[in-house]
C-alpha cells in the first residue's frame, strides 16, 4: 500500500482573529494526485475552523467526532478538544487514526494529537505537516517583525514552507475566525 504523505497547516491568532491556511497537496508515493485538496474545516457555522494534516479518511472521522465534541459542550473548544483527545487516545477504534487536528475559534488555537495532546501554542502560532517546521518559523518571524494580520501572516507562512517542503504546495486555502 502507497503511504500518503504531507500537508501543511499553519494557524495564527493575532488581533482577535484566529486563522488557519493549509496547502492543497495530496501525495501518494512520488506522484502528486491532487493539488486543490481542502484541508481547513468550519464547525459550529464557522465559529470553529479545524484543519487537518494526515489521512484523509481519518481526519475526516476526527472531524466528526471533534463536531459532536463542540456540540455536546456547547462550543467550549478547550473542553471538547481534551475530550476528543481523551477518546482518540483510549478507543480501540480512534487510536488507530493517523492525522492531526488544529483548530481555533475568536479566542484559542490548538493542536490535537491522537496520543493526548492537547496544545495551545506559546506566541499564538502552531502548525502541522510535512512543512510545520518551515510555517512554523516564518509565521514566529513574521508575527515579531510585522503589522501583518493573522491571515496574512498564515498565507505567508504557507508560502514559505511550499517554496521548501516538497509535499506542500502554492495552492493556499485561508480561513479566519473573529
Amino acid at each position: 500500500m502507497e503511504q500518503f504523505r504531507g500537508t501543511t497547516v499553519v494557524g495564527v491568532r493575532r488581533g482577535g482573529v484566529t486563522a488557519l491556511a493549509a496547502d492543497g497537496q495530496v501525495t501518494i508515493g512520488q506522484a502528486i494526485m491532487k493539488e486543490t485538496a481542502k484541508k481547513i474545516i468550519p464547525l459550529r457555522d464557522g465559529k470553529v475552523i479545524v484543519g487537518f494534516a494526515g489521512a484523509v479518511a481519518d481526519a475526516q472521522t476526527l472531524a466528526d467526532r471533534f463536531a459532536g465534541k463542540l456540540d455536546e459542550y456547547h462550543g467550549n473548544l478547550p473542553r471538547a478538544a481534551v475530550e476528543l483527545a481523551r477518546e482518540w487516545r483510549t478507543d480501540k477504534y480512534l487510536r488507530r487514526l493517523e492525522s492531526m487536528l488544529l483548530a481555533g475559534d475568536k479566542e484559542t488555537l490548538l493542536l490535537i494529537s491522537g496520543s493526548g495532546e492537547v496544545i495551545q501554542p506559546d506566541g499564538d502560532v502552531a502548525a502541522i505537516g510535512s512543512g510545520a517546521g518551515y510555517a512554523l518559523a516564518a509565521a514566529r518571524v513574521l508575527m515579531k517583525h510585522t503589522d501583518f494580520d493573522a491571515k496574512q501572516i498564515a498565507h505567508e507562512a504557507l508560502e514559505v514552507a511550499a517554496g521548501l517542503c516538497i509535499y506542500t504546495n502554492d495552492k493556499i486555502t485561508v480561513e479566519t475566525v473573529s
